[in-house]
């Protein structure tokens, strides 16, 4: 047996390519777009590494023209999620008892194939069927999945090489056992990245998952689970079951080994399944852990020492890439009236230029919001606001689902701070404005704080230092991550962990030692070198 033990050194970030015209990378990726979009493949369920089929199909179509089938996928129903549960469960022993650098080697080896032989397969995948530009996917489902890989490997090594101090004549060790039973990923639509996270990060401390993707996120999940087994990942310790959120719940929070749920999705999805893990309690073999990232509204609050270029530049691309559809985009903002004018015409001068269409055109910026369901959601509430006294369309509001779901990157100002769009989770590119008076800066920042449930991401611009140090201390704990005199996403693995409390989730921030952590169950070993022979103290004696 081989008895080193390894220490993985500080990776550095994936380099982002930049995919100019004649480039290998973009010639690589619009062959890629080409192929994927001439064919509709069957997506199965894999369980315990074997295709499962049950003829309950659901279709995967193109956001930006949803006549277009790419995938028929296969519905899992609560024989398939007990099957499920049964392969992780089997397959459990031999992964746990694996050595932890053997496990670190396969995710390498996972993160390889996604940064250079499977970059333009997984990039075109979440191109096609979550409707993101190239850029939008690069970053996502190559540049940071890969990061995630690495970035775990080296915070495990720190984790497993933390270790208590021994005494004189013993000898003290913590063992990092994972949790016992199997985990709940529930997965996202708007990262495939977190996606793969979600998995990896608890499988790489020996626990195994029961992955219930989300459904408008099939095409690139189920590339990431082929690559997954091509990269020699054990049958059983990832199940990939796509299904009703409700059928994969009602079996799997019932049986009595459910150890926990890693989980990014909506608040109300989240609570939902707190409540009834609690309900369940008495069935469990141990308290299980909840880790969730959840909703957001996300602020810009500028001071009027901060320069108005950056701040409308900061809006337009924290609310609008990606149609607005991350946990951390944009959706309201508190601008001073000295400031306005200036930001508000930066802002239309960026958005008269922006283009939006499908996802092979490079030109363009916006793509299709995710569905149906939330096209009308984000319709409604732009409807709501064009009829409303206190709100004025400052840009876009357009919303076409002829071919495409698509939205217009709208740009909303209000009267009134407790306006819903100030204060309601939309994840769309849409964006509030509530325009202060300089004098009421502090009262404002306190609004800021008060007014929405959540607090996930933020962002400041100021260049006075006093006002700056004010909203930090302010706005302590509206934002998970929060930011100085730049947009409020982009969170990279490796340096700004990410998370928020709240109404926000736990907080155990994803892409870093706190979010790991919570797969371990830890096991404190004492060894006695000389063990006692009497049991009196010499303050007894006479």
């Amino acid at each position: 047996m081989n008895n080193t033990r390894l220490a993985f050194p500080r990776p550095t970030n994936e380099p982002i390519k930049g995919y100019l015209p004649g480039s290998p990378e973009r010639i690589a990726l619009e062959a890629e777009l080409k192929r994927q979009s001439s064919e509709e493949i069957e997506i199965p369920m894999i369980i315990g590494g074997k295709e499962v089929r049950t003829g309950n199909m659901g279709k995967v179509v193109m956001p930006h023209n949803h006549q277009h089938v790419l995938a028929q996928y296969h519905k899992a129903g609560e024989k398939e999620v007990a099957m499920a549960i049964e392969a992780g469960l089997k397959a459990k022993k031999e992964w746990e008892n694996m050595q932890w650098e053997d496990r670190a080697a396969i995710f390498l080896r996972i993160a390889e194939s996604l940064s250079k032989r499977n970059r333009a397969r997984i990039n075109a995948a979440t191109m096609l069927g979550q409707s993101k530009n190239a850029f939008q996917a690069e970053i996502d489902s190559s540049c940071e999945a890969t990061d995630f890989i690495r970035f775990n490997n080296y915070y495990a090594s720190q984790i497993y090489s933390d270790q208590p101090h021994s005494a004189d004549g013993q000898f003290n060790m913590v063992e990092y056992r994972p949790l016992e039973g199997f985990l709940f990923a529930i997965t996202p639509f708007n990262f495939t990245a977190i996606a793969s996270n979600l998995n990896l990060s608890a499988a790489l401390f020996g626990n195994v998952t029961l992955w219930k993707p989300a459904t408008t996120s099939l095409l690139s999940n189920y590339h990431l689970m082929k690559i997954y087994q091509e990269a020699g990942l054990p049958d059983g310790v990832v199940n990939f079951v796509p299904g009703q959120g409700s059928t994969l719940s009602k079996v799997a929070l019932a049986h009595r080994d459910f150890a926990g749920i890693h989980f990014t999705g909506s608040t109300g999805t989240f609570n939902t399944l707190w409540r009834n893990v609690a309900e369940n309690l008495p069935k469990y073999a141990s308290y299980p852990k909840l880790v969730g990232e959840t909703g957001g509204k996300d602020f810009v609050f500028v001071h009027e020492s901060a320069c108005a270029l950056e701040v409308a530049t900061a809006i337009v691309k924290g609310a609008f890439e990606y149609q607005g559809q991350k946990c951390s985009a944009a959706s309201r903002a508190y601008i001073p009236k000295s400031l306005w004018n200036d930001v508000k015409n930066h802002i239309t001068n960026m958005l008269s230029t922006i283009k939006m269409g499908e996802v092979s055109d490079f030109n363009n910026f916006i793509n299709a919001v995710i569905d149906e369901a939330s096209f009308d959601n984000i319709k409604a509430f732009v409807d709501r606001a064009k009829a409303s006294s206190e709100c004025k369309i400052i840009a876009g509001g357009k919303c076409d689902k002829s071919v495409g779901y698509y939205i217009e990157p709208t740009v909303v100002e209000t009267t009134n701070p407790h306006y819903e769009l100030m204060t309601t989770e939309i994840f769309g590119p849409v964006i509030c404005v509530y325009v202060y008076n300089e004098n009421e800066y502090e009262k404002t920042l306190e609004l800021c704080d008060t007014s929405s449930p959540y607090a996930l991401t933020g962002a400041v611009f100021a260049y006075d230092t006093k006002a700056l140090h004010l909203a930090i201390d302010k706005l302590r704990y509206t934002a998970g991550n929060f930011y100085i005199n730049d947009k409020p996403t982009g969170a990279v693995v490796g340096m700004q962990p990410f998370g928020g409390s709240r109404a926000s989730g736990t907080n155990d921030k994803a892409g870093g030692m706190t979010n790991l952590i919570r797969w371990v169950n830890p096991r404190t070993i004492k060894e006695n070198y000389s063990p006692d022979k009497e049991y009196g103290y010499g303050y007894m004696n006479k």
